[in-house]
């Protein structure tokens, strides 16, 4: 590759000392833009190993889909033993160390397997995520009305973000476990959450560590990735104990996603894990989603009172919101408004590929970029979604502005790649997307409806979007919450 990350110190060190200079500031990504936008495709060489970072669509494309695997066969006249081991010889793209690095909060699923294992788990979870999605917005009522009756109590400014995330936990608890953990009781519900929060900020660390993530493993990080397992495994073991005790046809509707994980896996650890993936999944992206959205309504009133309009032309004296309602509110989600959050803050802003053995990249050789370039096996691949979708070759000039109108009148219909909000390829997310984006439209449908003098506190630092101070985790998040005045 032509373009490589400048530095002056042997081993680039000077970069990394730069980056770690940046922390401090929570902005880490706005730090890495004035490299990245100049350089969609880069060769990077820290601690003398060589690494590359891309945000050009055609070899995100080519990393998740167009050579994310060879073509799936397994025959005995090749002298494979088995589809798994035919599947580790074609693949070009695979997990590398996230797997490791993720393993001791989620276990086995499908944030940590390739091949023939992550294929089983996907297509175990697609099923059950067909089920849910038929759902109407009304099994999120009792959640949304303990989180409006919370800020109706509250007074003077107040921070969603907090209390979207412990939204999200009680809704994405109540899916995967059969009822929220707050059923529990405060104790435990803090409990979890704390330490689900702390397991998933470690584990977090554990990926940028990449193939050093052995080396940290705190005796905490154990404890809280223990306490989480010991509540999901007390939800499996109530949901085979109700199967125990009733015949089939009386059975849960609570507990149809535990049970039928159960029937496939027969291992109750097994069921635990594919649970605890959907769970990371579905709590914290979905909380962030909530969150950057109406921190960026608040920061344009204008934008706001349109959504408000639209609420209120479509609902006009409904008593109950309905999937149909949702669907007809074009502005708040046919690829405009929420769409343009996700664009501007992707849940999973950067992501990591490692080739499984030698390939190409389609772009970034030669003296024009245009030429592909050749990844040696084992060889990693940074992507990131927040900067490509930054990229003002894509988006125009104000690509880094809040702008829900440039979805409009077909002028991003050539984005393709370019916009890659639920991941893409095969791992595109596997239906949970649906259920995010309705959990979300329907609460901050009924936030706006509730609090209709909802707006930016006087004072509070309105600042260019990507400048802002961000907590950078698995997911991205802001740093300094979602502050409003509720009336």
């Amino acid at each position: 590759m032509e373009t490589k990350l400048p530095y002056k110190w042997p081993l680039a060190l000077d970069i990394l000392k730069r980056q770690y200079d940046a922390l401090p500031s929570q902005r880490l990504l706005a730090f890495q833009t004035q490299y990245i936008e100049k350089m969609p495709n880069m060769e990077l060489a820290l601690f003398g190993a060589k690494g590359y970072l891309v945000t050009d669509p055609r070899n995100v494309e080519s990393l998740l889909s167009t050579r994310f695997e060879g073509e799936f066969v397994c025959s005995k006249d090749l002298g494979f033993a088995c589809a798994e081991s035919f599947f580790a010889c074609r693949v070009d793209w695979g997990m590398g160390s996230r797997s490791d690095g993720l393993r001791p909060l989620l276990g086995e699923g499908i944030f940590t397997q390739d091949g023939a294992a992550w294929r089983h788990s996907r297509d175990m979870l697609r099923r059950q995520f067909i089920r849910i999605n038929l759902r109407d917005p009304n099994i999120f009522e009792e959640h949304v009305n303990e989180m409006l009756a919370t800020l109706s109590s509250a007074k003077g400014i107040v921070d969603l973000q907090p209390v979207f995330f412990r939204f999200t936990l009680a809704t994405t608890t109540a899916l995967i476990f059969g009822k929220p953990v707050s059923d529990l009781g405060d104790e435990d519900h803090n409990n979890f959450g704390k330490s689900f929060d702390y397991a998933s900020l470690i584990s977090a660390l554990r990926l940028r560590l990449a193939d050093l993530c052995w080396v940290y493993k705190p005796k905490k990080y154990v404890q809280a990735c223990d306490v989480v397992h010991e509540y999901a495994n007390y939800f499996v073991q109530e949901a085979l104990r109700s199967k125990n005790h009733n015949s089939e046809g009386s059975l849960s509707e609570s507990h149809a996603l535990i049970l039928d994980l159960y029937d496939e896996l027969k291992d109750p650890l097994l069921v635990r894990d594919q649970l605890m993936h959907v769970l990371i999944a579905g709590r914290d992206t979905t909380a962030c989603l909530m969150s950057w959205t109406l921190y960026l309504l608040v920061r344009h009133p204008m934008v706001l009172d349109k959504l408000r309009q639209e609420i209120q032309d479509v609902l006009q004296d409904a008593d109950q919101i309905s999937r149909s309602h949702i669907q007809q509110m074009t502005y708040l989600r046919s690829r405009i408004l929420i769409y343009t959050a996700l664009r501007l803050y992707p849940q999973l802003p950067v992501n990591v590929r490692v080739a499984m053995k030698t390939t190409l990249l389609p772009k970034g050789g030669g003296s024009d970029g245009e030429s592909p370039v050749l990844m040696r096996r084992g060889t990693g691949v940074a992507y990131s979604v927040y900067h490509m979708h930054r990229r003002k070759d894509i988006y125009g000039p104000n690509a880094d502005d809040f702008c829900p109108e440039r979805w409009q009148e077909g002028k991003l219909d050539h984005v393709g790649w370019g916009f890659m909000p639920f991941h893409g390829g095969p791992r595109l997310c596997l239906g949970i997307e649906d259920f995010a984006l309705l959990e979300a439209s329907y609460g901050l449908i009924r936030i706006l409806q509730t609090f209709p003098n909802l707006r930016l506190p006087p004072g509070e630092p309105v600042e260019p979007t990507g400048q802002e101070k961000q907590s950078l985790t698995i997911v991205v998040s802001s740093a300094e919450g979602c502050r409003v005045l509720l009336d």
